[in-house]
């Protein structure tokens, strides 16, 4: 996003704010387990798999428009519509 050859300063700074408010977690063994356990159970795709498990071993809310990802029983997950 920062490399964008038209980003304005002000685009920048409003970019930088936000990210310096983001917690990045990596995948650890434990989210990779996590992901292929929830892959196994409800033969979701790779990329929906990692933000389920991160969810989950977050103990986060997911908030989702995906039908699908309902399903998983073992998250706490809140629909949101976008219009």
């Amino acid at each position: 996003m920062l490399s964008y050859p038209a980003l304005a300063k002000n685009e920048e700074l409003r970019i930088r704010q936000f990210l310096s408010q983001v917690t990045v977690i990596g995948l650890d063994e434990a989210l990779k387990n996590a992901a292929i356990a929830l892959r196994k159970q409800y033969r979701l795709k790779l990329p929906d798999v990692i933000v389920c498990a991160t969810a989950l071993l977050s103990d986060a809310v997911l908030l989702t428009n995906d039908a699908q990802l309902v399903e998983v029983t073992e998250l706490t997950i809140a629909t949101v519509q976008i219009r």
